[in-house]
């Protein structure tokens, strides 16, 4: 069963991610592949260099993630060309470890831009993690130590609350407690491992 799980920044997509995976779903995560795929010696990297000019590289020869996010997130037509060269790399990555996966795993992908890069319908089932848009800008201004312009820069560039939701064949809703996310997570869980077809 191939499962997509998305929400918007700091809705707390990567620690239902992180149950899920203790439940024992399989999980691919396009953060960490997108990490990969621009790992210093890469033909990721070399071609955000060339896109974008060596500014956009650190000290150590890496990305600078900051630098590169302060280009793009203001500037639409940067994050689109950005977005050309990691995404096609990520899904090719993603399919790798989904074939490696059992027959009746539950693999999950978890993907930050699902909406935005129109993979729902690519999936058996869509779980998406939903906080009010102020509870986003909040934890990104409180916690991540992010400007109030840079937080609503990043929420401008995502896909809205609604249209998240209506992809979602499983609404997972985290403004309460751990124990509270944990236990719908676990439903979820539950269900999904409920209709994965049974294998000969």
């Amino acid at each position: 069963m191939r499962v997509g799980l998305t929400g918007g920044v700091a809705s707390g997509k990567s620690t239902v991610s992180a149950m899920l995976a203790s439940l024992g779903a399989v999980v691919v995560d396009a953060d960490v592949l997108a990490r990969e795929v621009v790992a210093p010696g890469t033909s990721g990297l070399a071609e955000i260099v060339e896109a974008f000019g060596p500014e956009v590289l650190g000290d150590d020869g890496g990305l600078d993630r900051p630098s590169l996010g302060a280009l793009v997130f203001a500037d639409e037509q940067k994050r689109r060309t950005l977005e050309a060269i990691i995404h096609p790399r990520v899904r090719a990555r993603g399919a790798e470890l989904e074939g490696a996966a059992g027959p009746d795993a539950i693999v999950v992908h978890d993907i930050p831009l699902l909406v935005e890069t129109g993979q729902a319908g690519s999936f058996d089932a869509v779980i998406v993690v939903d906080v009010p848009t102020e509870v986003q800008s909040d934890r990104m201004v409180r916690i991540r130590g992010m400007s109030e312009a840079d937080a609503q820069a990043r929420l401008d560039a995502q896909a809205s609350r609604e249209e998240r939701l209506d992809v979602a064949t499983y609404v997972v809703e985290n403004t309460g407690s751990v124990d509270d996310l944990r236990d719908r997570v676990i439903e979820v869980f539950e269900d999904l491992r409920g209709s994965v077809p049974a294998c000969d």
